[in-house]
């Protein structure tokens, strides 16, 4: 059969009939009334027909199945309708009917991903120097034209550029960013717009109408959003239901048929999470691969029900893309407003993650199992991220009340001069706080029983004038323990290390080799061992103290003013007893980790006051 012969033509099915047909062909849109979501287009087109402005050439742009073929095909029987030009074609006429089976000889369509080279568009050239059969126009439709090679583009240019009078070129692409510029220059575009899942439930039901079929608004909503913006895929998918259930389709059937998981097993397994119940949210996951569906469709709609959530937490309200059925839409609600929004982030979080794994080959059960634990419960995940989700737990368990920052900044200090200045930062309130005076919520109780222990006011900080140390108090002034204060701080100094290490590398090195030794109201002293007089006073750097106060503040919620000490930091609770014992050591230890090498050379290595009076450079923080 010749290349660009019609699609279907007149002796190839003689005995063919409309009900042979797939359905989204029966019920293609023959006319720009029966158009849905492409309003400018639609009205650009009718107005190009009504005043005789049709241009010789169309770029149709859009995504699959979004009607771009079809709005080609009604714009050739407007022009070669029997009543025309006209921009309402009678869909009666020799002219309409051969267009709408596809047996027109003026209307030609051509796939670009099969007929992409040279010879084809030589062929083509051909053909177009023929005038039209029996209609006014010979419309070409150029499917996926962006497939068309470099060579074929410039074999076509000049014919593009220069047609023959009653000839009309459309060509329809997926990828818009891959047509020529020279090609997209010569064409009048039109971007076809993404339908909304409104707007594809619309030609559902007018279709489920037309062929009789009963299928509930519920159905009918889940089979629009499981489209993802085609016209066409919404249409296959209802005629691959009724194969599946007859003309009586109940939302179970499109459930089971689009292999999406209940949504009550979503909504138990996101409940489950926000409990920190990790047993249930396995038991949910398993009960639903015993029904037949696989691991990697329960992410999907797990992921597509945190996205609801978020949605409906930001805006506080339930979109109408969103509606289902009126008792779906009142347990998205309710859902919304019981689960926190952090658990919502952090799920979607671990559901990326493990996405990105089973791309790279994981098994897409142990991952998405890994996550949903991950999720439920944050201490049996070592990372940063997990330390401030369980922090956040525990502010939220605990009834807060509002507390200022302080801030404190210190200046570089001399011998004789103060130990540092300090500033009044912001004001912060903590989750679950009260609102600020003024407002209709009020603190009750007392305020320093219900203060969290790593949450603390401004108070005075006993210190030592000589080696800037402060002096641990038995109790903190808030009448929380300090012992009890400090376990808190000494578990959260490895995150603290951590993010230390993000902002300057070298200096979490070297306060991992330190650890709190003593808290007394806002200060908290850190100890290195006794031979680290060296990594003391790197660690004092005004632009360094700064970075570990800011990093306690992250991981903590609280301000704290940090000095350091030397003393023996063995026992339980030192991150090396028995730790090396002399300058040198420290150093070989160093060019260990990063990788260093010492450069030869005469100039004598600074002083130990040089080296602390000077903050860590470029070089030090890349490290």
């Amino acid at each position: 059969m010749d290349t660009l012969s019609p699609t279907v033509s007149p002796t190839e099915h003689p005995q063919q009939q409309p009900e042979q047909l797939s359905l989204y062909r029966r019920h293609r849109p023959r006319t720009f009334a029966e158009v849905e979501g492409q309003e400018p287009v639609v009205r650009t087109l009718r107005n190009a027909v009504r005043r005789g402005k049709v241009h010789h050439a169309y770029l149709f742009v859009g995504s699959r199945g979004t009607g771009k073929t079809s709005m080609a095909k009604i714009l050739a029987a407007c022009l070669n309708c029997e009543r025309g030009p006209t921009d309402e074609p009678c869909g009666q006429c020799d002219s309409c009917t051969s267009i709408a089976r596809a047996s027109s000889l003026d209307v030609i369509e051509m796939d670009a991903a099969s007929n992409n080279s040279v010879d084809d568009i030589r062929e083509l050239r051909e053909s177009v120097a023929y005038a039209p059969v029996s209609g006014r126009r010979k419309v070409y439709i150029l499917d996926e034209a962006h497939m068309f090679s470099t060579a074929a583009w410039n074999a076509f240019l000049k014919t593009l550029e220069e047609p023959p009078p009653n000839t009309l070129f459309v060509l329809a692409t997926t990828e818009a960013q891959k047509v020529p510029p020279t090609v997209v220059d010569r064409c009048h575009r039109f971007d076809f717009h993404r339908p909304t899942a409104d707007q594809i439930a619309n030609v559902v039901r007018r279709t489920a109408q037309a062929e009789s079929i009963d299928i509930p608004p519920a159905a009918v909503a889940a089979l629009a959003r499981s489209a993802t913006g085609s016209f066409r895929d919404a249409l296959g998918t209802l005629e691959q239901l009724v194969t599946y259930s007859g003309k009586q389709i109940a939302l179970e059937d499109v459930l089971a048929v689009l292999g999406v998981a209940d949504a009550g097993l979503l909504e138990q397994a996101i409940d489950a999470v926000a409990n920190s119940d990790a047993r249930a949210a396995l038991k949910t996951l398993a009960e639903c691969i015993e029904q037949g569906r696989d691991a990697g469709s329960f992410a999907s709609g797990l992921e597509a029900r945190l996205r609801e959530l978020l949605i409906v937490q930001t805006l506080d309200e339930l979109p109408a893309e969103l509606s289902l059925t009126p008792e779906a839409d009142a347990a998205l609600l309710a859902q919304a407003a019981r689960v926190e929004p952090a658990v919502v982030i952090r799920l979607m979080e671990e559901l990326g993650a493990a996405v990105e794994a089973v791309r790279a080959g994981a098994d897409p059960r142990t991952r998405l199992e890994l996550a949903l634990v991950k999720a439920a419960k944050p201490e049996v995940d070592p990372s940063v991220r997990a330390l401030l989700a369980r922090v956040e737990r525990l502010e939220r368990e605990r009834p807060a009340v509002s507390a200022v920052a302080v801030e404190r900044e210190l200046e570089p200090a001399s011998e004789t001069g103060p130990r540092g200045q300090a500033r009044v930062a912001t004001h912060v309130e903590p989750p679950g706080a009260s609102a600020a005076p003024g407002s209709d919520r009020q603190p009750t109780g007392d305020p320093d029983a219900a203060r969290s222990p790593l949450t603390r006011a401004s108070a005075p900080v006993p210190a030592d004038a000589e080696d800037g140390t402060t002096t641990a108090l038995a109790r903190a002034p808030d009448g929380q323990p300090a012992s009890e204060q400090l376990e808190l701080l000494r578990s959260l100094w490895p995150a603290v290390v951590d993010l230390v290490r993000v902002e300057n590398a070298l200096l979490g090195a070297l306060i991992a080799e330190a650890q709190p030794v003593a808290v007394a109201g806002e200060g908290l002293t850190v100890a290195f061992a006794s031979s680290a007089q060296f990594l003391k006073k790197k660690a004092e750097n005004p632009a360094n103290r700064l970075t570990v106060a800011e990093a306690l503040r992250a991981i903590t919620g609280g301000c704290w003013r940090v000095s350091y000490e030397l003393r023996e930091v063995g026992g339980p609770h030192g991150r090396r007893a028995g730790g090396p014992n002399s300058e040198q050591e420290w150093v070989r230890r160093l060019m260990e980790e990063f990788d260093a090498e010492e450069l030869p050379g005469e100039v004598d290595p600074p002083s130990e006051e040089q080296a602390a009076a000077e903050p860590m450079g470029s070089e030090e923080r890349g490290a």
